[in-house]
């Protein structure tokens, strides 16, 4: 099965170049890569076409304020995979993620997995070359601590174990019943699925609530279930500081006004590009 991996880009080539390393390495090869960027960077061009031992795809739209949603819509419909992960620009894989998102996918499933939070001192070595993403896996169990107590005066860590999800273990955790809540810098699902809900909602704007909150309630609303992946399809997501924003209370009205109609397909989605 054909699979698409859709990242969300905007700015960072230094990050995306991890990132097309760690795909490098999948152990899983029957993929696609989607380059979603947010804006028209001519580095980012640069570097995309310097890409050759990849199936690599770039769609691009003009720099107008940060619309994460409208590039992810673009790069959905450039994409040929019949299954899709999405993830963000910011955040490197281990070898066998592509793998573990298979392993726990079915049809009526979204596959939702978390992230283990580098501090500055790991993602800087990683920008910096010192340290590659595959070494990193490798020896996370000996560095866990290290790179919590790295990025605990940020705050935002959260707590990761690395667990090598073969055999028993991967049996017990893929019949985990315990659901979590669908995040958009790691998931996927049937290309059909996002179909289903035309895509990520545009109307919606700059806001997380667009990729991951949203997306939940309309994917359940047509019967899908959310299925964990903590654990079994991991990725280090790279330090930066945390960006403000201003939480619009029309945007949560209009989720609300969109639940109460059981509005399950947005209204300016994917059908925005056809």
């Amino acid at each position: 099965m054909k699979v698409s991996i859709i990242i969300a880009v905007y700015k960072d080539v230094e990050a995306l170049e991890l990132i097309i390393e760690s795909l490098r390495h999948q152990t899983y090869k029957n993929f696609e890569v989607i380059i979603a960027e947010d804006g028209k960077s001519e580095e980012m061009k640069t570097f995309v076409a310097t890409v050759k031992d990849l199936d690599i795809k770039h769609t691009t739209q003009e720099d107008n304020g940060v619309r994460k949603s409208n590039s992810q819509n673009q790069g959905i419909r450039a994409s040929s995979g019949e299954y899709l992960i999405f993830i963000d620009g910011d955040c490197t894989l281990y070898i066998d993620f592509i793998e573990k998102h298979l392993a726990v996918s079915s049809e009526k499933s979204i596959v939702s997995g978390r992230r283990v939070n580098l501090g500055p001192k790991y993602s800087t070595m990683l920008r910096h070359k010192k340290i590659t993403a595959l070494w990193l896996e490798k020896n996370f169990i000996r560095k866990y601590f290290d790179i919590a107590n790295d990025a605990k005066e940020e705050k935002h860590t959260e707590e990761g174990l690395r667990i090598k999800p073969h055999g028993l273990i991967h049996s017990l955790l893929k019949r985990r019943k315990k659901e979590l809540p669908l995040l958009g810098c790691n998931f996927s699902c049937y290309r059909q699925a996002i179909y289903d809900i035309n895509g990520f909602d545009e109307a919606l704007g700059n806001s997380a609530y667009a990729s991951d909150t949203d997306l939940e309630w309309r994917f359940k609303g047509l019967g899908y279930k959310i299925v964990s992946a903590k654990y079994i399809a991991n990725q280090f997501h790279l330090f930066h500081k945390r960006k403000s924003g201003t939480f619009k209370r029309d945007m949560m009205d209009q989720i609300q006004t969109n639940k109460i109609n059981k509005q399950y397909q947005c209204s300016k989605g994917l059908n925005s590009y056809s």
